[in-house]
């Protein structure tokens, strides 16, 4: 049974997933290189912990008890105490393979190693690794503590253990699982990223305001958000990145990055994290 989880990775994503973690009951090793990053997941965490407590969805008293279940650090020699380790870096294959490498030669044999990928190939991390069958994707929505669903994503080594033991976390987790096989995109973004991308054709061609795209989204198809808003809460650079690898992977020009999208991303409006992006969030 895995107790111990390390998070690779201390940014909007990896620190949703260590705080899931830790508040199910698992030690977390979250590792980051950069100090100051990690020094804002951690205070982050306590954010996001303290606003559960003030909407009654959680005991004040356990905050100090999660907390204390994560342990920061920036030592990749720490990771090897945990039975799983999930890599969230940015979206970048070489990185990520790089990653996976290193993540082989530190961990001990019976690790199971986990990418929070929404696009890149399973199979190609895994056999950046001399454990393929102990390799597979485990896509955690944004925001990780509140979105029910995690995508499952077997690589064509993944072994039948290790898909098993992925499923006790997620349900262990309380969320619910869909498993993709390996395919650019997997299920959700493979359908969400070229709504987006249209989304942003639409503005690029003037068929309407940014405001009025993202209000016929919500209003006619009930959506919470629209395409613009969710691609700047997303990141352009990450909607970017996944449309990048659906077009590449498939060779489909209905996947194609829509050229305001690139331009956007080159001017570094990125977004929400940017403070700019098809809105103004300063």
């Amino acid at each position: 049974m895995i107790k111990t989880v390390g998070v690779l990775g201390a940014g909007q994503m990896g620190s949703g997933i260590a705080q899931l973690f830790a508040w199910h009951g698992y030690e977390v090793i979250l590792c980051e290189i950069a100090a100051a990053q990690l020094a804002k997941a951690q205070a982050t965490i306590r954010e996001n912990l303290e606003r559960q407590a003030i909407e009654n969805r959680l005991e004040r008293e356990e905050i100090g008890a999660i907390v204390a279940r994560i342990r920061p650090t920036d030592s990749f020699a720490e990771l090897a105490a945990a039975g799983l380790v999930i890599e969230a870096v940015p979206e970048n294959e070489p990185l990520k393979r790089q990653i996976f490498r290193d993540l082989d030669a530190a961990l001990p044999a019976g690790a199971i190693l986990a990418s929070n990928t929404s696009s890149i190939s399973i199979t190609r991390l895994a056999a950046a690794t001399g454990r393929p069958e102990r390799v597979l994707g485990l896509h955690f929505m944004n925001p990780v503590p509140a979105m029910r669903l995690v995508e499952v994503i077997r690589g064509e080594a993944t072994s039948d253990e290790t898909f098993a033991a992925a499923t006790a976390v997620v349900a262990s987790l309380g969320k619910e699982m869909a498993v993709s096989r390996d395919y650019p995109g997997f299920i959700v973004n493979r359908i969400l990223i070229p709504m987006i991308n249209e989304a942003i054709f639409a503005l690029q061609e003037g068929v309407a305001t940014a405001e009025a795209i993202d209000k016929g989204m919500k209003l006619g198809t009930n959506q919470p958000m629209g395409p613009l808003a969710l691609a700047d809460l997303i990141g352009l650079d990450t909607v970017l990145a996944i449309a990048t690898v659906l077009y590449e992977g498939f060779r489909d020009p209905k996947y194609r990055p829509c050229p305001l999208l690139v331009r956007m991303v080159d001017a570094g409006h990125l977004g929400r994290k940017a403070g700019r992006g098809f809105f103004s969030y300063r």
